[in-house]
């Protein structure tokens, strides 16, 4: 489940400037690059926060961005990772942009729900600072495999202070039981990673597996647009994650797209699928975030 090889291929199609610390005057007329900013008690409990030049409280839209990794692994400072903020820093170039750590699930003591709780956290941290920062309440949620999971998962269950405008999953697992039951290619491996990172099987706490389920919070009333990226040959998130969810979302009236590449897998797409899939969020987050 670690899938940190595909970091080097997520979001590309730019290079590395986004090491570079902009000048942090303070003025929502200048852009800002804060590094580390702290939402929690715990050390990994942080975010860089990028604002852009001429934000204001009534149109500067934010994207909270979300690592993968399984749950268990991953980071924002990874260098194989930061070009994600690249990409989206020249595709929206007037978006404030939130790069979220999170706690890993790789000890007891952080098992599943803590990385629902801190992306719950850090959103309401972000909400309570918009003033301070210059940006809207009008939120984007957006990541990849686990992070695609937590930002669903935080979009539908959690409406409040702040309702999402929208979310995108690059190949984001739905529905935590079907995952642990139908595992991608049949390998059970990856019920049992599962497993280890919740810390109980479906038989020991199906609740667990239900509540971390975004699928199940999908509704009319609290479910956002949604669009859904997957490659058709993933080896660890069966494409069917994403078609449940799309199923979902239309039932409820929900705006949504699922855009599938048949022969792409787990991040390790080419350029020219990512520049594809970069355009159609573009193009979605136009209409339904306008």
């Amino acid at each position: 489940m670690k899938n940190s090889f595909f970091l080097a291929l997520l979001f590309v199609s730019l290079f590395f400037n986004s090491c570079t610390k902009e000048k942090n005057t303070g003025n929502s007329g200048s852009a800002q690059t804060l590094f580390n900013v702290a939402y929690g008690s715990s050390t990994a409990q942080a975010m860089d926060i990028y604002l852009p030049a001429n934000r204001n409280t009534g149109s500067t839209k934010v994207i909270v961005l979300i690592h993968g990794g399984g749950w268990t692994s991953g980071d924002k400072n990874d260098p194989l990772f930061l070009p994600t903020v690249d990409t989206l820093k020249r595709r929206f170039p007037d978006f404030a942009i939130f790069n979220i750590n999170y706690r890993l699930s790789a000890t007891p003591n952080n098992l599943f729900p803590a990385q629902e709780m801190d992306i719950k956290a850090a959103v309401e941290f972000i909400y309570s600072k918009r003033n301070e920062y210059s940006i809207s309440d009008q939120f984007i949620l957006a990541g990849a495999s686990a992070g695609a999971h937590l930002a669903m998962l935080q979009a539908y269950k959690y409406n409040s202070p702040v309702k999402a405008k929208a979310v995108v999953s690059f190949f984001g697992p739905g529905d935590m039981l079907e995952m642990y039951n139908h595992p991608a290619g049949g390998n059970v491996l990856l019920s049992i990673l599962l497993a280890q990172a919740i810390g109980k099987t479906p038989a020991q706490d199906p609740l667990i597996y239900s509540n971390s389920s975004p699928i199940h919070f999908i509704s009319s009333s609290t479910a956002m647009p949604t669009i859904l990226l997957q490659g058709g040959t993933d080896p660890l998130i069966d494409p069917q994650q994403s078609v449940a969810l799309q199923n979902k979302l239309t039932a409820a009236g929900i705006a949504n797209q699922y855009v599938f590449y048949p022969s792409a897998g787990h991040g390790d797409w080419d350029n020219s699928t990512y520049s594809n899939a970069y355009s159609k969020i573009q193009a979605f987050i136009s209409v339904h975030v306008p």
